[in-house]
């Protein structure tokens, strides 16, 4: 990590919402909360870590 009040710190976090977005979020409509949830655990726990992502 670099020192406080770097920017760099937070790109892991915002590369992965970015990729969540462009893969997950905008192509897909769920009609409850639940399905929304459903749908994120499914891509983190499957597909995001499956595929080397990290």
């Amino acid at each position: 990590m670099s020192s406080r009040g770097d920017c760099r710190d937070n790109a892991p976090a915002e590369s992965f919402f970015a990729t969540l977005k462009k893969e997950l979020v905008h192509h897909e409509v769920d009609e409850t909360r639940t399905e929304a949830r459903a749908s994120l655990f499914e891509y983190i726990e499957v597909f995001y870590t499956s595929y080397g992502h990290w």
